[in-house]
């Protein structure tokens, strides 16, 4: 079991049992089965950014605290250095670097994504509350949302609801490296 993952699922369920929040309206505010929920909890499986993203909205905690387990300070501005983000070893498929955990009450959460087209041969579908805007930085890929196929290219960007099944394929053999952007 991932060390990581095992960490960001032992926070998430500590704080519904903090917030006295229920399985059910835990599952509920995620817009997922309480059966899913429930897995995520236990550490075995990746929790999908957004779902972590939901819970820290509704019960007023920083997404970067539950990702990371520290605080943000930053309230002016919060300055991330080129290749210097918060490593999140999210999902095995996706290399997320997150751009502002140091900003406090952010109102979007930034990453920057990179995907390989080894790991991404068969897309894997997430959904979350809230809105995602990508800008491709470097690459190609297919993103599908809502079944309809897109195909993203350097300085393309796109804007989806991302409570719709969404998710990304490098192509063309080569890394795909995108701004995204939760809101």
């Amino acid at each position: 079991m991932n060390e990581e993952i095992k960490a960001v699922a032992d926070r998430l369920a500590g704080l519904r049992e903090i917030m006295e929040v229920s399985v059910e309206e835990a599952a509920e505010v995620c817009g997922i089965s309480v059966e899913q929920y429930k897995t995520y909890e236990t550490g075995t499986v990746d929790i999908p950014v957004g779902i972590l993203q939901s819970m820290s909205k509704k019960y007023g905690i920083d997404l970067g605290t539950l990702i990371s387990g520290n605080e943000p300070h930053m309230h002016s501005y919060c300055l991330t250095k080129k290749d210097k983000g918060l490593s999140v070893d999210r999902r095995s498929d996706y290399d997320y670097q997150a751009l502002s955990t140091g900003f406090q009450n952010r109102k979007a959460d930034p990453f920057i994504v990179q995907i390989s087209p080894e790991k991404t041969k068969e897309i894997h579908f997430n959904s979350h509350p809230g809105h995602e805007f990508e800008y491709m930085i470097e690459g190609s890929m297919k993103l599908v949302v809502d079944g309809k196929e897109l195909i993203v290219e350097e300085g393309d960007s796109v804007y989806f609801d991302a409570t719709k099944k969404h998710g990304m394929q490098a192509l063309n053999g080569k890394k795909a490296k995108f701004l995204a952007i939760i809101i």
